[in-house]
């Protein structure tokens, strides 16, 4: 699933792509992806991008005060192109949920950009919306963790109050924006912290190197995807993980086998050594729990 670090990188390069084009066409292919009916998605036709922004894990492209408004979900990405097709689409016949047709004038080029999805479980979701807040995911949004705002205070009072495991704190939206399995598999070996551990239970030292290695996680692999184009960006953020998707090979830091807890549809990775002073966590596929 595209985090925080790719998604900003994708608004990056769709808003130097976009930004003063006209949107000559709206193709939708998925009407299961389209959650919004008012204003339709065809009063977009005709208006200039304004600008594209991160919000979350959302994409937010402002087009002369409608939004469009889209989240990747799990399997979903953006596929930019200098020359669109302009054979039609095949309803539910293709893995592109989302055609856009732009003119950009300052070059007369007629660019496009394509939602798609791969997979049969399709979870990507599009809103067409006069303010970004009324997508009910961008409102209960939690704090932006780059924010100014969100200093080191701010995140340990959130831990404070907190009784959730670590692992399940970091990836809930309404509690801090962003950060998804892979970010916060990478922060929690940073910070050399059990995915397991109770947040509220953390002390002090402990929460000042988990919002250190936060930071520093999520500023470098937003730094590694700056300025590179939709179609490198996947391959960008699997080169920088040290434990996410590496089961079975040699943690960087200490040499010891990173391993894998698994749940229904997605799993952990972490390394013993460095996170859980070399107890194995037992996979939650099984019956057999560690304590």
């Amino acid at each position: 699933m595209p985090e925080l670090p790719e998604v900003h990188g994708l608004c990056m390069y769709l808003d130097a792509q976009l930004h003063g084009a006209t949107l000559t066409e709206v193709r939708i292919n998925s009407f299961s992806a389209l959650k919004t009916a008012d204003p339709p998605y065809t009063a977009l036709e005709g208006r200039t991008v304004q600008g594209v922004q991160r919000i979350g894990k959302f994409v937010c492209v402002d087009l002369d005060g409608l939004f469009f408004v889209f989240h990747l979900a799990k399997a979903g990405w953006v596929r930019y192109t200098e020359h669109p097709s302009s054979a039609g689409l095949r309803m539910g016949k293709s893995n592109i949920s989302a055609r856009l047709l732009f003119h950009r004038a300052s070059d007369d080029a007629h660019i496009g950009m394509d939602l798609t999805e791969a997979g049969t479980k399709k979870s990507l979701a599009i809103y067409v919306v006069r303010d970004p807040q009324e997508v009910p995911g961008i409102a209960t949004l939690g704090p932006e963790p780059l924010s100014p705002d969100f200093d080191e205070a701010a995140f340990a009072a959130i831990l404070k109050s907190s009784p959730q495991q670590i692992k399940g704190l970091l990836r809930s939206q309404s509690v801090i924006a962003g950060i998804g399995n892979a970010y916060s598999d990478e922060i929690l070996h940073a910070a050399r912290i059990s995915p397991f551990a109770i947040a509220k239970s953390l002390d002090q030292e402990t929460v000042a190197r988990l919002y250190q290695s936060l930071q520093e996680v999520l500023v470098g692999a937003v730094n590694a995807a700056a300025g590179k184009p939709s179609s490198e960006l996947k391959d960008t953020k699997r080169s920088n993980f040290r434990v996410h998707a590496r089961t079975g090979l040699p943690c960087p830091v200490c040499g010891e086998t990173v391993r894998e807890v698994s749940f229904a549809d997605t799993s952990l990775q972490y390394c013993p050594h460095c996170q859980t002073n070399g107890k194995i966590l037992a996979d939650r596929r099984t019956s057999r729990f560690l304590k």
